[in-house]
């Protein structure tokens, strides 16, 4: 790098306007920000980063210093269920293409966004960093979970081959503002806030998909927002760290519909739909390594950020994803 550049950091924000992007944006807009940083969020709109020609384009306009990638064709798990070859495909073709141009551009830092539906399917509880190679995942989403997978495989080699400072996030099951609410392809909260909503106006009964018995570990947007800028400022491994509340604030998916009819005072009749299939039972993940460097950190209680974000949706809900 030249002498004559500032020593600032211009942040490209891969995925900018999805659930994650859009609470980082919110968390540097609100005072977490620095005066030294000069944030970029851009979209499927801004570049298509499956194409090699057009991500190498969108590096050399915006030139960062540090990115955090969070772009990928995600979906629940009724889509990825009908279409894990695309998953495996478009995710690798933009992984391959965000991580290649950054080396190539000489950004100094990227944190890529993993997610802990890669971890095997047969493992032993809590799952931690170490185990993410260790069996073949879940079969509902092989391709998605695959081609996740493989950015650590990619981050270890930029560095082995060429000392790039790649590392990686697991968050668990995140929610809040801006989601995917939509009931078919979205992800469990944001589908059932969805429905609790619909059922409300309907005067109808909630069914939820499954036995309502498997457990997650809920993270809000906003918490793993804070979270993402420690890690770009601080964190120095290129080993990935996992970044999810404790063990003992794992919610089965009952409880969390119980949470939601509660945020949004639905009276009607709860039912669960034993014909649709449950997906993993659980997946704790083990946030200890986390704790050892940020043991004071506080996460927003569940029920709170459940009831901010079914607010959310409630206020947004004609221009919300759905």
């Amino acid at each position: 790098m030249e002498v004559t550049e500032p020593v600032g950091r211009r942040i490209l924000v891969t995925g900018g306007t999805g659930l994650v992007g859009k609470a980082i944006e919110k968390v540097v807009a609100d005072g977490e920000g620095r005066p030294d940083e000069e944030w970029i969020f851009v979209s499927s709109r801004d570049a298509d980063l499956t194409s090699a020609a057009a991500t190498r384009a969108l590096f050399e306009q915006h030139k960062p210093t540090h990115v955090i990638h969070l772009a990928a064709m995600v979906g629940g798990l009724f889509k990825n269920i009908r279409y894990n070859l695309d998953f495996w495909r478009r995710n690798i073709h933009i992984n391959d293409n965000v991580l290649h141009s950054a080396y190539e551009t000489g950004v100094r830092k990227v944190v890529s966004c993993l997610s802990t539906c890669i971890f095997p399917d047969e493992t032993t509880y809590p799952i931690d960093e170490t185990m993410i190679h260790n069996g073949p995942p879940h079969s509902s989403n092989f391709g998605y979970s695959y081609a996740k997978r493989m950015i650590d495989i990619q981050n270890r080699g930029y560095f082995e081959q060429h000392g790039c400072r790649f590392t990686a996030v697991i968050p668990t099951n995140v929610f809040g503002p801006h989601d995917n609410f939509n009931i078919e392809d979205g992800h469990v909260l944001p589908g059932l806030i969805h429905k609790v909503y619909l059922a409300k106006q309907n005067g109808s009964a909630l069914t939820v998909w499954g036995t309502g018995k498997p457990r997650r570990q809920f993270i809000y947007s906003l918490d793993l927002a804070r979270l993402f800028l420690w890690v770009l400022r601080e964190y120095d491994e290129v080993e990935p760290i996992i970044l999810s509340v404790g063990e003992e604030d794992e919610v089965s998916i009952r409880e969390a519909a119980e949470a939601i009819v509660e945020a949004m005072d639905f009276r009607g009749e709860l039912l669960f739909d034993t014909t649709k299939a449950d997906g993993q039972f659980k997946k704790t993940a083990s946030n200890a390594k986390l704790r050892r460097y940020l043991p004071g950190f506080q996460f927003t209680p569940f029920r709170q950020a459940v009831k901010e974000t079914c607010a959310w949706f409630s206020t947004n809900y004609a221009n919300a994803r759905k």
